[in-house]
């Protein structure tokens, strides 16, 4: 539940900008933080690209939003700006809140020519500010917006190094994820998943950082080396990407494509979390990895990578174990202590869901946004 002060409760009218439109982390936050402000009374107009996959919009509008969309035609676009003071103004928007690089600096443009409040979140890019033009541009847009917070303290520290930024410039509002128990009934029929197999669950888009060849390498060297334990490995691979025939060619090259489910678009994840026994992200890098929460919240202990904000998530020993990211023995050594134990995977699900819903709710990520819209400090 929201925990907003009484003299806190006049409802606002927020536009919620993103760039793209998914399914992705970031879209995800969008529409989990949207539902929650408008449950809570406020008025929320999400903003997204007029010519992407139409996902998110697809989403919102299921859940009774009015999405709009920002025209952009080339790299520097005045017509856009004018485009998004139009909506404010029709809108009669409080705050503009914006995620990601091009809203970012967009929606800074835009709300202080119309004198609206403007919150920045950054989720997690590690190649977003590589360019100087891009960094002065958000460094601007930082000076002239009322926060800017990253969903990790990972996520923050490398903007402080890559940007350069004064203390205190940037804060940070953890992510959070809603509960919703799922069922696993339908999912164990659908793959034919046998009583006695451990199944494993991975998500993310099938993408090079998001390192599922490195979770089959570690599921080769287990089966090279004489583990008895028969498992399953379901792949949520939201929108897919150019990794799955290298992913799919390698299961078959080694024997197990029969054991590998690879799943795409599925809007399902609450079920697939019930229906597994741990949780695996073998990720590069991320920012706070949603499907890590939902892996908490729905009591699965988290086998993942040592890197970002997993750390601020997930503690090494305590609710999983962690890995150094493309290191595949490692991950190996991990998978066969909680595969092998079920006692320590129970242990270790059941201090998952615990912190899970003490830190990583929807209901805590949005009072802290409010506070931010309301003119408080992260």
């Amino acid at each position: 539940m929201g925990s907003e002060a009484p003299e806190d409760a006049r409802p606002l009218r927020i536009a919620m900008m993103l760039e793209s439109d998914g399914p992705g982390g970031a879209e995800i936050v969008l529409m989990q933080l949207s539902e929650e402000l408008a449950r809570r009374g406020h008025h929320v107009l999400p903003v997204g690209p007029e010519k992407r996959s139409g996902w998110l919009a697809g989403e919102l509008r299921a859940r009774g939003f009015a999405p709009e969309v920002f025209r952009l035609r080339r790299p520097l676009d005045w017509g856009c700006v004018t485009g998004l003071r139009a909506l404010f103004r029709e809108h009669r928007i409080d705050v503009v809140h914006s995620h990601e690089f091009t809203m970012a600096v967009y929606g800074a443009m835009a709300a202080r020519l119309e004198r609206r409040r403007h919150v920045i979140t950054f989720h997690g890019s590690q190649t977003m500010h590589r360019a100087l033009r891009r960094r002065i541009a958000v460094r601007w847009a930082m000076r002239n917006s009322a926060a800017t917070v990253a969903v990790s303290g990972a996520t923050k520290t490398q903007l402080d190094r890559d940007l350069g930024l004064r203390p205190g410039a940037l804060g940070v509002v953890l992510n959070g994820v809603p509960e919703r128990p799922g069922n696993p009934d339908r999912v164990r029929e659908e793959l034919g998943i046998r009583p006695g197999e451990v199944v494993l669950l991975a998500v993310g888009n099938l993408d090079p950082r998001k390192a599922h060849i490195v979770l089959l390498e570690a599921l080769r060297d287990l089966q090279a080396s004489g583990l008895t334990v028969p498992w399953r490995l379901v792949i949520a691979g939201g929108r897919g990407g150019p990794e799955r025939p290298k992913l799919e060619a390698f299961a078959r090259e080694h024997g197990f494509a029969d054991r590998v489910h690879i799943l795409l678009k599925r809007s399902d994840i609450p079920d697939l979390q019930a229906a597994a026994d741990v949780f695996v992200m073998p990720s590069l890098w991320e920012g706070l990895p949603l499907a890590v929460l939902e892996a908490m919240l729905a009591g699965n202990p988290v086998i993942a990578s040592r890197t970002s904000g997993i750390p601020e998530a997930v503690t090494d020993g305590e609710e999983g174990l962690l890995v150094p990211p493309g290191d595949p023995r490692a991950l190996a050594q991990a998978l066969r202590g909680l595969m092998e134990s079920p006692g320590l995977r129970r242990e270790m699900g059941e201090r998952a869901g615990r912190r899970g819903r003490a830190e990583f709710t929807v209901a805590a990520m949005t009072d802290n946004y409010l506070r931010l819209f309301r003119g408080g400090r992260a």
